[in-house]
């Protein structure tokens, strides 16, 4: 992690045309959503009371707004370690819903319906958690890649295509990384999620490191 981009809130002039810094609202509706998943779950593939958890996810996200209300304009260490535990926290609440699911299966009283769509809502949190975990740990989170320089910026974990269209075609170059100044967003994150999810084998972005590859 970047010191320049982690002991303290980042409030400096931003380096180029990047300077608006990403919405927080598409990720803050991806926590929303994963939250509503949770709930509604059916109670054989729950665990614990209905709203403890997405009252946990729904807390921490919360405490984030109150740091970036619409804009992800500044982080500090401390709103960096919500952010990735509150990633975290869907994951690990939705592995242990896949386990419990798994484990009903062979129910003969279970309902089959409930359960296709109990695995349905587990599959898109899922996507979520790790869309989000994704968008906050690479290159330095959101800020870092809105806020720092290229130079400033701490190793990728991923490449993008966008990273590598530089010697392409005028038109497909003009949204390249090196010419628009392109970074991704957690839209893209998602769409990574969502396709790493299902294939076994990487898409169109490409891990870089060993915590990519995990």
């Amino acid at each position: 992690m970047n010191s320049k981009s982690s002991g303290r809130a980042l409030d400096q002039d931003p380096p180029d045309d990047r300077s608006g810094g990403e919405h927080r609202i598409p990720p803050a509706l991806a926590v929303v959503l994963a939250a509503v998943a949770y709930a509604t779950l059916p109670s054989e593939i729950r665990f614990g009371p209905r709203l403890v958890v997405p009252g946990l996810e729904l807390l921490l996200l919360m405490a984030l707004l109150w740091t970036n209300p619409l804009r992800m304009n500044r982080h500090t260490r401390l709103s960096r370690a919500v952010s990735v535990v509150l990633a975290c926290l869907i994951i690990a609440a939705n592995l242990t819903g896949l386990g419990l699911l798994l484990a009903t299966l062979p129910d003969e009283k279970a309902s089959g319906t409930a359960l296709l769509i109990g695995g349905m809502q587990v599959w898109l949190t899922g996507v979520i958690g790790f869309a989000l975990l994704y968008w906050e740990l690479d290159r330095g989170g959101p800020v870092a890649r809105r806020r720092v320089t290229r130079e400033e910026l701490p190793p990728a974990d991923w490449r993008f295509s966008q990273d590598e269209n530089r010697e392409t075609v005028a038109e497909v170059r003009a949204s390249s990384s090196e010419t628009a100044g392109w970074m991704p967003t957690f839209v893209d994150y998602a769409y990574m999620s969502l396709t790493n999810s299902s294939a076994f084998s990487p898409t169109d972005t490409m891990p870089l490191s060993a915590r990519a590859n995990v």
